[in-house]
């Protein structure tokens, strides 16, 4: 008892709160640490280190599941820049076959990541001096040279930006040879800086903005008809529009291309194809929210119906399913994931839990820190229900006693299905008692032998507080709604891994 007492403890570590913690494979690692990243400072890791963290997990996993993981990141979690970093840095430590260019070759989804990916290669191979990028990798050429004849001339001339490696440099290294005279005609375009200008929101309000005019009511009027014009071209895409609703709404734009806005933005198909993180509808709604315009009740309700449109996305919970989310509104949940963004992991944990609950048919949610608090909302208003949340930060304090959630159900005798925490899985106990989250879990399995615990990790910072994939517990990681695919595909045989392993290259 003893020895095996003695092993076990070897197999754990603490996690940032200084409780035990249990470290995760490798491969589960990076998982983790990737799609839960923006590269930018954490609450508990600085920028630099989850980025040496996650260079250092790619030396110690396999490559065929870093090349798979990159791709997953890049299609389904609609990450764009740390799908980049995966390719540099195992085309560090890889070669011999085709891995590196198979995994560019469906990891670049548009024109300006061909740059983006070159300009990531000459810093991490700290490269100086004029030739930069010479010598570059056979593998990651052949995925360059794959990638060019993906776009057109449009998309080209979009992303053709002024930056350290630009589309002629990429072209020039590459050594590609026009397949037809077409694309050479394209390609000496590219070279001499020739590309035609592309209609975009953009370039066209740049146009208006460099021009004179007589007063503000005249600019005003102008701006107003380039917004009309816009809406009715129906050239803007999804996000661009999702990102612009300020904008129109102050343009003083009429009740139609408002009408128009909305319609498109609720439009079941656009929603599906737009492939916006959740998290991004909520930030439209924050922002729309402080505007005074008789407009923005229209659009709110547009915003709402599009969440519930890819709400309708998620699988696997019937009728008889039970469910218990808890959200982690601890004070590490209260970081910004970017400078740029207003977004906190808080928000994003609040928006999938609310997702989740349109979707269960016997559901009961809440939010945890040093106490556990059940609070009942509508399944109908998940953006509303968010910012509900948000209002009563601190109501439950700032720990994170996850454990609570568990005692609760122990105490009520409630058995259910499925046991969901949206989290940074830095769980501990602010209360000192002896009580544990394994332990509490070990305890509700006494009484409930059949349900599921699935821990969504919201921060990737490598430890969980208790061993998944044993006694029916889970970690599923990311940001995306997309994490509730890798849930339904879960069984007692499976893993999130397994979901990314599936992926052909």
């Amino acid at each position: 008892m003893k020895f095996n007492f003695l092993a076990k403890e070897k197999n754990t570590v603490v996690n940032y709160e200084n409780a035990v913690a249990f470290p995760l494979t490798p491969d589960y690692e990076l998982y983790a640490a990737v799609v839960t990243t923006s590269l930018n400072a954490s609450f508990y890791e600085k920028d630099t280190t989850r980025l040496e963290r996650i260079k250092d997990l790619i030396q110690k996993s396999n490559p065929v599941f870093v090349a798979k993981l990159a791709v997953y990141a890049r299609n389904e979690m609609h990450m764009r820049s740390v799908p980049l970093v995966l390719i540099v840095e195992l085309a560090k430590i890889y070669s011999g076959d085709s891995l590196i260019s198979k995994m560019i070759t469906q990891v670049i989804q548009r024109a300006d990541e061909i740059t983006e990916l070159l300009a990531y290669y000459q810093m991490a191979n700290e490269r100086n001096g004029v030739k930069k990028l010479n010598r570059l990798s056979k593998q990651i050429q052949k995925g360059l040279a794959n990638s060019f004849n993906k776009f057109d001339e449009y998309q080209f001339a979009k992303y053709n930006r002024d930056g350290a490696v630009k589309l002629k440099d990429a072209l020039f290294l590459v050594h590609l040879k026009a397949k037809d005279e077409a694309q050479q005609v394209l390609f000496n375009k590219i070279v001499n800086d020739a590309l035609q200008t592309p209609y975009t929101w953009e370039t066209e309000l740049s146009k208006v903005g460099q021009l004179k005019y007589y007063n503000e009511a005249e600019k005003q009027k102008a701006f107003t008809q380039k917004w009309e014009e816009l809406i009715d071209s129906n050239k803007i895409g999804y996000m661009a529009l999702l990102r612009n609703l300020r904008n129109i709404v102050e343009a003083n734009v009429s009740r139609y291309h408002i009408s128009k806005v909305c319609d498109y933005l609720s439009n079941e198909k656009a929603v599906a194809n737009s492939k916006q993180l959740p998290f991004r509808f909520l930030a439209a709604y924050r922002e729309l929210k402080e505007l005074n315009s008789k407009y923005v009740p229209m659009i709110l309700d547009a915003l709402e119906e599009a969440v519930m449109a890819s709400a309708q996305n998620i699988k696997g919970f019937d009728v008889s399913t039970s469910v218990v989310i808890a959200c982690d509104v601890s004070g590490s949940m209260q970081k910004n994931i970017s400078p740029k963004s207003k977004i906190m992991l808080y928000d994003i944990g609040l928006m999938l839990g609310m997702l989740l609950q349109s979707r269960c048919k016997d559901v009961v949610s809440g939010m945890f820190g040093d106490r556990w608090k059940i609070i009942n909302m509508p399944k109908r208003a998940i953006l509303s229900n968010v910012n509900e949340y948000y209002k009563r930060e601190g109501e439950v304090g700032y720990s994170t006693n996850g454990y609570l959630v568990l005692e609760d159900l122990i105490k009520r005798n409630e058995i259910v299905d499925k046991v969901m925490l949206f989290t940074d899985v830095q769980m501990w106990n602010s209360n000192m008692t002896k009580d544990s989250f394994a332990y509490s879990w070990n305890r509700y399995k006494a009484i409930a032998p059949n349900a599921k615990l699935y821990l969504f990790d919201l921060a990737g910072y490598g430890q969980t507080p208790i061993n998944v994939e044993k006694n029916d517990v889970y970690l599923i990681a990311g940001w995306s709604d997309k994490v509730f695919d890798v849930l339904n595909a879960l069984d007692d045989k499976n893993s999130a891994l397994n979901y990314i392993n599936r992926i052909e290259l």
